[in-house]
């Protein structure tokens, strides 16, 4: 396995996940930001600070470990390249033991919007092919509601969607989503919550 640094361009289209689900309504506020701050501005430029983490898989296909979201939200505002930097060469691997690695890695989240593993196989071949998860956008949400911190580990906040799960009734996510994040920040303070990356909870109240 061979590790680069070096940032290089790359097609949005040709990028491939590493996971099923996205947070749309996270991916529509990324799109809506980016529409507005490249409004007439040199997109190039703007962007060109952004570094998108991928490892070279099997015949040369980029697979993304991170920024799904935001891959995803400049495809729909029609950008057609982000920059990108390489973690792993992998590209000598056949296809299982590549996912085997990924996997064990952490570098991939084969689980689909109910928070079930599903095969590798099920992950999407692009990005405009995943999935919608509420929670996930909800984790996301509470994330920017000062609910819990940023943490830099990939698939972090799937964590979080999925401890969200079994908190949030999904029917008041989708009738009341301000409901929903009150709810979401009460129970992210709590003990149970204190195992997840980046919570938040009350100084000292867990061990």
């Amino acid at each position: 396995m061979s590790i680069h640094i070096e940032p290089c361009l790359a097609e949005i289209g040709e990028l491939h996940p590493t996971q099923i689900t996205v947070g749309m309504g996270a991916v529509r506020r990324k799109r809506n930001h980016f529409h507005e701050m490249l409004r007439g501005k040199d997109v190039g430029a703007r962007l060109g600070a952004i570094l998108v983490p991928v490892v070279i898989g099997p015949c040369g296909r980029l697979f993304v470990i991170d920024h799904h979201h935001l891959c995803l939200a400049l495809s729909l505002i029609d950008q057609e390249h982000v920059s990108t930097r390489t973690e792993a060469d992998l590209s000598s691997l056949p296809d299982k033991r590549f996912w085997a690695f990924m996997d064990a890695r952490g570098w991939c989240h084969p689980y689909d919007e109910r928070g079930q593993r599903k095969s590798f196989a099920a992950i999407p071949e692009r990005l405009t092919d995943l999935v919608d998860d509420p929670y996930r956008g909800l984790a996301g949400e509470l994330r920017r509601a000062g609910g819990c911190a940023k943490e830099p580990a990939p698939f972090s906040e799937f964590l979080w969607a999925d401890f969200l799960r079994d908190k949030v009734p999904s029917e008041l996510l989708r009738d009341d989503f301000e409901a929903a994040i009150q709810l979401a920040q009460a129970v992210a303070k709590t003990d149970e919550a204190s195992y997840l990356p980046g919570w938040c909870g009350p100084h000292g109240s867990a061990q």
